[in-house]
């Protein structure tokens, strides 16, 4: 599981939906499985933390005194409240309803086909080369389509990397946007998650948490390296296909009964 969750997170393919998925097909899918996966996305967030470690860095350093740092910082800031205050109030519906191997497939298709709309439709000219050179704005309507990725299947990535591109970022400002919007967004989600499901859980539980942070955290970091040099000379295609035909085989197996997804 912690592999999915590293190789995933950053993909523009839906860590929650491969998390589902496996989980529906190892049968950890219980109230615990889902504090689980939302904790260990905390390790495929260090990764992000250890890439852009000088950039983060550089950025606390000069928030005091310099007025760039203080925009990029307030750019984040605002991309993350839409997705705190959604989570509070509708995560839990949403987990309870959505959080089924039918609604990722059927997600991770509509995706697909969103990501190749959104593929010939970019702007040849982008109007935002770098994280830099985002307005205040331009971080809401990030903030409020990754709202959209609460949908099991969509893709936290994909929506903000997508619609940032759709809004005039360029690909690599949108993938380092969609990354630096992630640390404050998961690890909140994870912490809350642990907070409010405290109850479930025991130390005899850490060993099996303490791999899954370890190995997500490995896997994204491998994965994130990857990413960045992809983007800069191929588009998001490939992952579009990959999507389209994984929800439907998944569909398939569901309806035939091939494939008994969880309980």
């Amino acid at each position: 599981m912690g592999v999915v969750e590293g190789l995933t997170e950053f993909l523009p393919i839906s860590s929650t939906g491969h998390l589902i998925l496996a989980g529906a097909l190892l049968g950890f899918d219980d109230a615990k499985a889902k504090v689980f996966d939302m904790a260990i996305q905390t390790g495929a967030i260090l990764a992000v933390i250890l890439v852009y470690w000088q950039k983060i860095r550089s950025t606390l350093v000069a928030l005091p005194t310099e007025r760039q740092a203080q925009r990029f910082a307030l750019n984040v800031t605002i991309g993350f409240v839409p997705a705190v205050v959604v989570g509070l109030l509708w995560g839990k519906a949403i987990q309870e309803h959505l959080f089924t191997p039918v609604v990722v497939a059927m997600a991770l298709i509509v995706g697909g086909f969103v990501i190749l709309w959104a593929e010939r439709r970019a702007p040849s000219h982008t109007r935002v080369q770098s994280v830099d050179d985002m307005t205040p704005l331009d971080a809401l309507k990030v903030g409020l389509v990754q709202c959209v990725a609460m949908i099991p299947g969509t893709s936290r990535s994909g929506a903000t990397i997508i619609g940032g591109m759709l809004l005039g970022l360029s690909r690599r400002a949108a993938t380092d946007y969609s990354f630096f919007l992630a640390i404050p967004t998961l690890m909140g989600a994870g912490a809350y998650s642990l907070y409010k499901n405290r109850a479930l859980l025991s130390m005899a539980d850490v060993p099996m948490f303490a791999v899954g942070l370890v190995t997500a955290f490995v896997s994204a970091w491998l994965c994130v390296h990857w990413l960045l040099r992809y983007i800069s000379t191929h588009n998001f295609v490939p992952f579009a296909y990959y999507r389209i035909v994984f929800g439907i085989v998944v569909l398939v197996t569901v309806w035939t009964g091939a494939v008994r997804w969880g309980s």
